[in-house]
């Protein structure tokens, strides 16, 4: 039998490719260019002699091959990412460098002004700030710590609740043009909200229970084009109230639920010294107020 070779790494990559979809996000995820991702990519092809991904003018795709390998090489990818994880908790100052993911808003409004008061205690932390939506791994090392909108799962993952905050419709003075707030039947519309990027969020099921699903006109995965939208008249925001200053609150049969934001970190880094250092800091963060979403 040919003994081939390839680089373990770069199965990794092929694995993560398969898991969030497409090249530009395993990318993103594990830290390097999109073009440093294709180029290894075609690195393994060749070592491989297959063809591992279908590049079209819509995107690529991986092929039969590469999905099959693919999965052959999840365990792989875990695998490394542990010894990764390992290898910090074995020195004694652990790493230096942390990586974290979160929603736009979250590193806009929360962390990024927030990073004089870590660097204050901590100077010698360098921090990476990915806004990403959709879930990555922290079991494969593409974050360091994650804060979502609805509690991640895994028996791997060390979660606790960060302050909950308040959300409600909101409507801007021009798009009520005088009418009373009390007045508006929100079932008319139109309802500006959240798409399933955070998956099934507590404010989605309340206005599903309210019976507005169906007057959603817009769905976002961005609270700013939420506020932004609501601001200009397009219609009913779903909003938290933090960041409905000068926006009027739509009346409903039932309050919201309270947005409980989480935070996440995988169970092999939770003690080393710069993990501490970034979760205690960002507890503070949400805990001094400000906005979030």
């Amino acid at each position: 039998m040919e003994r081939l070779s390839m680089d373990l790494d770069d199965m990794a990559l092929l694995a993560s490719v398969a898991r969030l979809g497409s090249i530009s996000a395993a990318a993103r995820a594990r830290g390097i260019a999109i073009s440093t991702a294709a180029r290894r990519l075609d690195g393994l092809e060749g070592s491989l002699k297959l063809r591992l991904v279908d590049r079209r003018a819509d995107g690529a795709r991986l092929t039969p091959e590469g999905q099959k390998l693919a999965a052959l090489a999840e365990p792989l990818e875990a695998q490394m990412a542990s010894i990764s994880r390992a290898a910090a908790a074995m020195r004694a100052d652990g790493p230096v460098a942390v990586r974290i993911t979160a929603t736009e808003t979250i590193i806009a409004d929360r962390l990024a002004p927030a990073l004089p008061q870590l660097w204050a205690r901590h100077p010698g932390i360098a921090i990476t700030l990915q806004s990403q939506g959709a879930v990555v791994s922290l079991a494969s090392r593409e974050a360091d710590v994650a804060v979502r909108m609805s509690r991640p799962e895994g028996n791997a993952l060390i979660v606790r609740a960060l302050p909950a905050e308040q959300v409600a419709l909101f409507a801007s003075p021009a798009w009520l043009a005088g009418r009373d707030p009390a007045s508006i039947d929100a079932a008319d519309g139109p309802i500006l909200a959240y798409d399933d990027s955070f998956g099934r969020i507590p404010e989605m099921a309340w206005l599903a229970g309210l019976g507005l699903s169906g007057a959603v006109r817009m769905a976002t995965g961005s609270t700013r084009a939420l506020l932004t939208a609501t601001q200009a008249g397009a219609g009913i925001g779903l909003l938290p109230r933090r960041m409905a200053g000068g926006l009027i609150e739509i009346p409903t049969a039932t309050p919201a639920p309270p947005r409980t934001p989480w935070l996440a970190v995988h169970r092999d880094v939770q003690r080393l010294p710069a993990i501490r250092a970034v979760t205690r800091w960002i507890s503070a963060a949400f805990a001094q107020g400000g906005k979030a979403g």
